[in-house]
This record gives C-alpha cells, sequence and structure tokens, in this order.
C-alpha cells in the first residue's frame, strides 16, 4: 500500500482545517497552519475558487487524511456504508469512528491516529483479552480494549494519557486509565465528531 511521506503538516494546510495530525505539536505555537494558514507551494496564497468538483474532492481528501486512510481503503469504506441502512454519510463516518486505530486515539492512549496506527500493528492492544493487530479491526459495543502488561511502562501512552482531560473522551466510550483500559458502552454518533465535516459531498463525488 503507498504511503505518504511529506510532511503531514501540509496535509492541514492544504485542506485549510487543522487535522490534528501531530498530536500534541498541533496544541502548540510550533503548530505550522497556526503560522501558515494557507495552502503549500509557490502559488498558495493565491488559489482561485474551487469548482463544485473541486469542493467535493477536497472534503473527500480532507476525512481520508483525517483518519489516515489510502484511497483504495477510503472507497472501501465508503461501500461498506453504501451498503448498509440508513444514511450513507453517516455511516461512512460511524465505520471510520469504530477503527480500532482511530478508537485507541479517541479513548486517549495514544496522541494521534498514525500513533494509533504504529502500536496497533505492533501488538500493544487487545480486544476482549485476544491480540489485535489490524487497524482497520471495528470494535463495537461491549469490546474491551486493553494496554498489553509490557506495554504500560512506555513513555508516550503514559504522556498521551495524561492528556485525556484536555481532549475530551466521545460518549461512546469509557476509559479506565488505572488499569489501561476502555470499552465501547455505545456507537459513535454524528454529534461525537465535532470537526468541520460535510459527509454529503463525499456521497455525491462517489455517485457520479
Amino acid at each position: 500500500m503507498s504511503r505518504y511521506r511529506g510532511s503531514v503538516c501540509r496535509q492541514c494546510r492544504r485542506e485549510n482545517l487543522k487535522l490534528f495530525l501531530k498530536g500534541d505539536r498541533c496544541f502548540s505555537d510550533k503548530c505550522s497552519f497556526d503560522r501558515r494558514g494557507y495552502p503549500p507551494g509557490q502559488h498558495g496564497q493565491r488559489r482561485g475558487k474551487l469548482s463544485d468538483y473541486g469542493i467535493q474532492l477536497r472534503e473527500k481528501q480532507k476525512v481520508r487524511r483525517l483518519y489516515g486512510l489510502s484511497e483504495k481503503q477510503f472507497r472501501l469504506s465508503f461501500k461498506k456504508a453504501d451498503s448498509r441502512k440508513g444514511i450513507t454519510g453517516i455511516n461512512l463516518l460511524s465505520i471510520l469512528e469504530t477503527r480500532l486505530d482511530n478508537t485507541v486515539f479517541r479513548m486517549g492512549f495514544v496522541n494521534s491516529r498514525n500513533q494509533g496506527r504504529h502500536f496497533v500493528r505492533h501488538n500493544h492492544f487487545t480486544v476482549n483479552g485476544k491480540k489485535v493487530n489490524i487497524p482497520s479491526y471495528q470494535v463495537k459495543k461491549g469490546d474491551v480494549i486493553e494496554l498489553r502488561e509490557k506495554s504500560r511502562t512506555i513513555q508516550a501512552i503514559s504522556d498521551s494519557l495524561d492528556a485525556i482531560v484536555r481532549r475530551g473522551i466521545p460518549q461512546w466510550l469509557e476509559i479506565k486509565k488505572e488499569n489501561f483500559k476502555g470499552e465501547v458502552v455505545g456507537t459513535p454518533v454524528r454529534e461525537d465528531i465535532t470537526l468541520p465535516i460535510q459527509e454529503q459531498l463525499i456521497v455525491e463525488l462517489y455517485s457520479k
């Protein structure tokens, strides 16, 4: 699978939105988006008005980059959302939110989704007592996610758990910091996603 290896701060600037891709750095005065809040490139400050297609494309790219998915992964997630009952756009966001890498991020174990993907891949978490190292694994209500015993001394995880108060935990999750354990107690709803996402534009784009 192709992997983006450039500066992730350029992605925030390109989408004209702080995507919080670098964890704590995004809250500091080192944030590139705060210092240069315009698209990257030689003509970044002189970009013209987008067409309807361009607006839809940028919305798709924004959400894809926010969750750290390749184009193929994102398209497969959309197809899964489209096959479910209900509103396709909300189904899509629910599928993205319940990925294991995003869930451990939302629980506060890691400070970014990219870091969550890294730790999941390296077998630091269990789901219902079983080792799961697939970032796209879909969690469901009742699942218990726990940090493995040997991983509890990792400083990056301790620092991230200390910052839970600032980031907050969505209502569909519960976390027990002292036990390094979290539980999925519900299903993510649209209100749990506070970033300005217009999922209907993505539906329109893929419906062409």
